[in-house]
């Protein structure tokens, strides 16, 4: 096959921003793609002729001069995005119990102050303090701020626990989960979560935060046109199976088929346990291989995709975040019983009626033992299995123990239902190409930080990873640690100022 100055495997985000920006700097570039639509969590699909998005429901950091609209737009894919801002009063609004008291996370620092002081007026002083520490976190990861500085920078608060740092702030117990309310958006864990994973979330939404209208899939589509437009090849159903190295480099990939695909440089997104499975080179220690495996990833998600009857639910430019107890931090311990503890609720931007919702999208935690009975099947657009009728019943009775739990909290959702769609860990798994249905990969330890840091870097001098699992999941994290694997090449130094100097 042809001969490409970078191969890179899978075309999820990182991927795709890889090819972007290193086909903008002449390199010759091919993606292999296992599935038929690219994207990763950017892929939507559609049911009853409305869109739905996999995994990017909200992105924060898109108004002009934040970091996420500085890289797309010097990859020329901002000025096509159709997005619309989010309610700058309340882009999230997190509730408890049975109570329909809404606490509002509002967007930019002063408002976000303001309108918590509306709940909590004698926690001045402590929100003050909570948007400094956010603040300062932030300034210590480089990258992130889009300059080049010392790696150490972080090291100094990558060893802060979240719930820890908040509690620290203030002893008012009910302002301490507000802050830590929407912990769904990186499946928080009270005794692991590091303080810099909730401040580089939540500081990248309270700047600003937004929808893509008519779903996420616009950014993978522009990203690819991009690749393409600069000589770039994408190339679907097309699964990369072994990544062989010849005398100390890799030389070449082996894809399903048999055929073989040749490169100067290979890039892999998968993650990083997934890589080191097919790449055959005895420059990877078994020590490495052993600790990537053994790393632990995050809780998987339920979500269920609601197709609402016509003009029947007003869009919400918001999105709801749900704990049935007093506990924020509560809901990803549950249990068969009490499940489920949390819920996120978000609404779709349409095109067609801005002022009524066309569907909703329905969150929460589901671990992945619970599939244990399914885990060896495997189902696609590309290679359609049925699970058989135990899974649908098990999706279903899931599906009506969450709408229970909503219904409470939004009365008479059930008369506005069309149709709904669920999602479990076994469908986050197949699609989106995590071992075990993660939302967010490799989960972050606070007391243990430097174990769950990947370089892009591999032993191999000329294999590569990037991806959510190398420094913080989402659009912006995946962004910016592609950002980090194209500076091997480019040198990160000189790429930085590309893009800060694009005009």
């Amino acid at each position: 096959m042809n001969n490409y100055d970078v191969i890179i495997i899978g075309s999820g985000l990182g991927g795709l921003v890889c090819g972007a920006i290193l086909s903008k700097h002449g390199y010759k570039v091919c993606i292999y793609e296992k599935n038929k639509q690219m994207g990763g969590c950017l892929q939507t699909y559609a049911r009853d002729k409305v869109i739905f998005d996999s995994g990017v429901h909200y992105i924060g950091g898109l108004a002009p001069g934040q970091n996420l609209y500085e890289v797309f737009d010097y990859l020329g894919i901002m000025r096509h995005l159709k997005i619309r801002q989010m309610d700058e009063d309340g882009f999230d609004r997190i509730t408890f119990g049975d109570s329909n008291k809404e606490f509002k996370i509002a967007q930019g620092y002063d408002n976000f102050i303001r309108q918590l002081l509306v709940e909590f007026p004698e926690e001045r002083t402590a929100l003050h303090n909570y948007c400094s520490k956010v603040r300062e976190v932030c300034a210590k990861f480089p990258l992130y701020n889009l300059r080049v500085g010392d790696g150490q920078e972080k090291e100094s608060v990558m060893g802060l626990n979240t719930k820890e740092v908040i509690a620290s702030i203030t002893d008012n117990e009910r302002l301490r989960q507000v802050l830590a309310g929407n912990n769904l958006l990186y499946a928080g864990v009270a005794d692991k979560t590091p303080f810099y994973i909730h401040a580089l979330v939540l500081n990248s939404y309270i700047e600003s935060a937004w929808k893509c209208v008519d779903g996420g899939s616009q950014i993978a589509k522009w990203l690819g046109r991009c690749i393409m437009d600069n000589g770039g090849v994408i190339r679907r159903h097309a699964e990369v199976k072994r990544i062989v190295d010849t005398g100390g480099n890799i030389s070449h990939v082996q894809l399903g088929d048999g055929q073989i695909a040749r490169a100067t440089h290979f890039i892999s997104n998968l993650h990083p346990a997934q890589t080191m499975a097919i790449t055959e080179s005895d420059l990877i220690r078994n020590a490495y291989r052993a600790r990537v495996s053994s790393l632990e990833n995050g809780i998987g998600p339920f979500v269920l995709n609601v197709v609402l009857k016509p003009q029947s639910f007003p869009y919400l430019n918001y999105n709801v975040y749900h704990h049935e107890s007093s506990d924020a931090w509560a809901g990803i311990d549950y249990t068969t019983d009490d499940w489920p503890q949390t819920f996120a609720v978000m609404a779709a931007a349409g095109s067609k009626e801005p002022a009524f919702a066309e569907s909703l999208a329905i969150m929460t935690y589901m671990r992945y033992g619970e599939l244990d009975k399914w885990k060896n099947t495997f189902n696609t657009v590309s290679h359609e299995t049925d699970r058989g009728p135990d899974y649908e019943a098990f999706k279903e009775e899931k599906a009506n123990r969450l709408l229970d739990r909503v219904e409470k909290r939004f009365p008479g959702l059930r008369n506005c239902i069309h149709s709904y769609y669920a999602a479990t860990p076994l469908s986050y798994r197949d699609y989106l190409g995590t071992t075990d249905g993660s939302m967010y990969g490799v989960l972050k330890d606070y007391k243990d930080p430097l174990r769950t840091r990947i370089s892009p870097r591999t032993r191999v001098p000329n294999l590569y990873l990037t991806g959510q699992n190398l420094n913080l999941h989402g659009i912006l994290g995946v962004t910016m640690s592609a950002v980090m694997t194209c500076g091997e090449f480019i040198g990160l130094e000189k790429l930085v100022d590309a893009i800060r100097n694009r005009s």
